[in-house]
């Protein structure tokens, strides 16, 4: 074993392989990985081994394309080819309209990255596979890349390719410990010795926590035990004249797919069972599960009424073995939080049919900083705090449940809630509110007319349009009321302060005490990487001169390793997070300025304080800070409270509130609103995948101010031109709104994709922003929507709809 390496992956299951190989593709030969036992003896082994292209977001269906792609390529290598069943088909069943209806989204969503989905009804689905029932059956989706792949063989080509791009395996080479150096390098100590590497990856599939608690973190990963057989010979599979597509069904939690002349038929009961909580054997490898086919008889009974032939055959073998999920179900893939030159590919459930492309979307991480696709979907910085093993046991029971149930607009399933609250949580309850979850908050979403109050789950508009509708309409006339809690909050301290925020953002940094101003980071490849709220308060009895960040609630471990990683060692700047002591409670409306008059000492009048000014002050005995910026578009101010206060200030702003018809409103509302003024949500208009010029932000760019983090790239990619831009669309149709992922066309041509939708209260407006080809962007240009399978007229216009000239949210 070598004594220096400059990535050492730990790991030999899909997972590990696919990255070393993905490594040596990128150009970095000096790679090694280390496995315990042998390569694929972990869960990789007893994998079902189904390779499809449906994906719930563009980033999953382009990396299982890759997937794809990369295993045709390997089972055609004439050196060490690979056991691949391609384009046998897959079809996912549907028995009511609205699973039809997901399934249209879908296929418009798969038709952007170039993956063609079919819809089709019982009577195809029955012809396409002759096993099945049509009864309580109205179709499905088809995938015609659909198949299945021998997982041993796809490792063994992937280690074998690496190998001869430079890589080494070091096969019974147990990890015992990691060192982290002052240069952030590490040591990894194995049984066979040490090994000094620059970077250390995390694919240690359901030892992950192991590996994990060596680094001083907790990963929230869960492992399920998972069963399926492997039926007898079936007479109508053996005589067929082609492979059997694979079946997936959500109303019978079961799957299956072709093995030999019978079936591999899997179950996700209800019944089910975690596993590895309280700890795992070491010598548990190449291992399995004790059967136990009781638990999952209702499933079973099921899988036998839609595919009759199963109750007529023998079971040939019983596999029961264990599985990773994480919290929402997608893979751990990228920076491991609070880390240097540390990542992870973990929570693979479905490791084998995707890991080729979670590899490939890692080792350009790795290598590069970035992927070709924004990866946040998968980042493992998108959970915090709240993501410890037990709530991501109980979330993982829930998605096991519910493995081929996608998830529709605005719903939130129960498991794990709630993770995160703020002493306003029952109080709001208390008032009606229905709640969100945002980076495991419990957030108002909107308040329910009646207790009873239960919005139907569609793609189209639901019962909450007209309470959506009221809301706004007394913010637009009245004022209104809504607290953002988990606003992700840091306090940046030192000299250096600005200096640092400057060469972070490629805009103007607020320096002015007491004013606020909105800055864009930008990533190495001159792209977005985050965008920050920025708040300079001066010295007072509650901290030195200081400047408050603020971004989205999900980012607060993203941007935390994102600012620490371009600390200078010679700069006098702190950055402490707030994010968990404060909560926002946001005062908007005509009558906002006339509420916090009645509550709060100090003159809040225009002159006094004006549009984006910041000011320490008292809410009643509440202790603030009021910043004067809005996302509604009215006049509105940020009351950023500490959580011990919340209660006190919220009391005080219902109370001078009431001769003003105050009213609560809630993120549906916000959601209206932000988009009739063309304002942007992180991580769903604002990508790495596109640059400040792409995304309509050239207002925030200053390139002649010197340097910063991304200028040269950002002005190099400004001379080859755009790929994508930013547009506003108005949809023609009331029937529901364009969700993100949706495809827009130029007739059979995909020409752009949606990123937000939602009703614009206030114009009247079915409003969608969407990246599209530029040839399309100007104002006027018309395209179609592909919306759930329906074509609908969308028609570029000025991105701000509501109030162009800002006029209500400066009065």
């Amino acid at each position: 074993m070598k004594s220096r390496t400059k990535v050492a992956v730990i790991g030999g299951g899909i997972a590990g392989c696919s990255t070393l190989y993905h490594l040596t593709q990128e150009g970095w030969s000096d790679v090694v990985l280390i496995e315990r036992d042998e390569l694929t003896s972990g869960t990789t082994w007893h994998s079902a081994a189904q390779v499809t292209n449906f994906g719930m977001t563009q980033t999953m269906v382009g990396l299982k394309s890759h997937s794809i792609a990369l295993y045709k390529k390997l089972r055609d290598d004439p050196d060490y080819p690979v056991g691949y069943h391609h384009g046998d088909g897959g079809i996912r069943l549907a028995n009511t309209p609205q699973q039809m209806q997901g399934y249209r989204h879908f296929a418009s969503m798969a038709r952007g990255m170039g993956v063609e989905f079919e819809v089709i009804d019982a009577e195809e689905c029955a012809r396409r596979h002759p096993l099945i029932s049509t009864e309580n059956l109205i179709g499905g989706l088809w995938d015609g890349e659909d198949g299945d792949i021998d997982p041993a063989q796809l490792c063994q080509a992937l280690a074998f390719h690496a190998r001869r791009a430079g890589a080494e395996v070091y096969r019974s080479t147990d990890v015992t410990g990691l060192t982290q150096h002052r240069d952030d390098t590490w040591t990894i100590h194995t049984n066979n010795g040490d090994i000094d590497a620059d970077i250390v990856v995390n694919a240690c599939g359901y030892r992950v926590n192991e590996v994990g608690a060596m680094m001083g973190v907790q990963h929230p990963v869960a492992s399920m035990e998972h069963q399926y057989f492997v039926t007898e010979d079936i007479p109508a599979i053996a005589q067929a004249d082609h492979r059997m597509p694979l079946i997936r069904c959500p109303i019978s939690d079961y799957y299956c797919r072709q093995e030999k002349n019978g079936l591999l038929v899997g179950f996700y009961e209800q019944d089910c069972k975690t596993w590895g909580m309280d700890g795992i054997s070491p010598s548990f490898s190449n291992d399995l599960c004790p059967d136990d086919l009781d638990r999952v008889m209702d499933v079973l009974e099921g899988a036998f009424a839609r595919m009759p032939a199963l109750a007529e055959v023998g079971i040939k073998r019983i596999v029961n073995g264990p599985i990773t999920y994480t919290i929402d179900g997608a893979p751990l893939v990228g920076p491991i939080p609070g880390k240097r030159n540390a990542f992870c590919i973990i929570g693979l459930r479905a490791g084998v049919g995707e890991g080729g492309g979670h590899g490939w979307l890692l080792a350009q991480q790795i290598v590069h900083g970035e992927a070709c696709y924004d990866t946040w979907g998968l980042d493992p910085r998108r959970f915090t705090g709240h993501a410890n093993v037990e709530l991501t046991a109980l979330k993982a029971i829930e998605d096991y449940q519910n493995e081929f149930r996608f998830h529709f607009p605005h719903e939130h399933r129960p498991a794990g809630r709630p993770a995160k609250t703020t002493p306003l949580t029952p109080v709001l309850a208390a008032e009606g509110a229905e709640f969100t979850v945002v980076n495991g908050w419990e957030r108002v979403d909107f308040i329910r007319p009646t207790p009873e109050f239960h919005p139907t789950l569609s793609f189209d508009f639901d019962e909450t349009f007209a309470v959506v509708a009221a809301e706004v309409a007394h913010v637009q006339s009245h004022v209104g009321l809504c607290e953002v809690n988990g606003f992700n909050r840091f306090e940046i301290t030192g000299e250096d302060r600005h200096a640092f925020l400057d060469r972070m953002i490629c805009g103007t940094v607020p320096r002015r005490d007491g004013r606020v101003g909105l800055g864009y980071l930008l990533n190495h490849h001159g792209c977005l990487k985050s965008e920050a709220t920025l708040a300079n308060l001066p010295a007072s009895d509650r901290g030195p001169d200081r400047v408050w960040y603020g971004s989205a609630a999900a980012a607060e471990y993203h941007d935390m390793d994102w600012l620490i990683a371009h600390l200078r060692a010679d700069e006098d700047v702190q950055i402490r997070s707030l994010t968990n002591d404060q909560t926002i409670l946001v005062l908007a409306g005509p009558k906002a300025r006339d509420v916090l008059s009645a509550c709060a000492r100090e003159d809040w009048s225009a002159d006094a304080f004006p549009w984006l000014s910041v000011r320490e002050a008292y809410v009643g005995i509440a202790p603030a800070t009021i910043m004067g910026v809005s996302f509604s578009g009215e006049l509105a101010y940020e009351i950023h409270v500490p959580n011990a206060a919340l209660y006190a200030a919220y009391l005080a702003l219902r109370k001078a509130g009431a001769a003003h018809d105050l009213r609560l409103f809630g993120a549906r509302s916000v959601e209206s609103m932000r988009m009739e003024k063309g304002f942007l949500h992180w991580k769903s208009d604002i990508l790495t995948e596109f640059d400040s010029f792409e995304t309509g932000l050239d207002r925030f760019v200053k390139p002649d101010k010197g340097d910063f983090i991304g200028r040269d790239a950002l002005l190099a990619r400004q001379k080859a031109g755009p790929t994508r831009r930013l547009v506003t669309l108005k949809l023609d149709t009331t029937q529901g709104p364009a969700h993100p992922g949706a495809s827009l066309m130029d007739g059979d041509r995909a020409i752009g994709t949606v990123t937000s939708g939602e009703w614009g209260h206030r114009v009247g407006m079915n409003l969608a922003y969407a990246f599209v080809d530029p040839a399309f962007a100007e104002i006027g240009k018309t395209m179609s929507l592909d919306r759930c399978g329906d074509l609908v007229a969308a028609t570029v216009i000025p991105p701000c709809p509501y109030d162009p000239d800002f006029t209500r949210m400066r009065a």
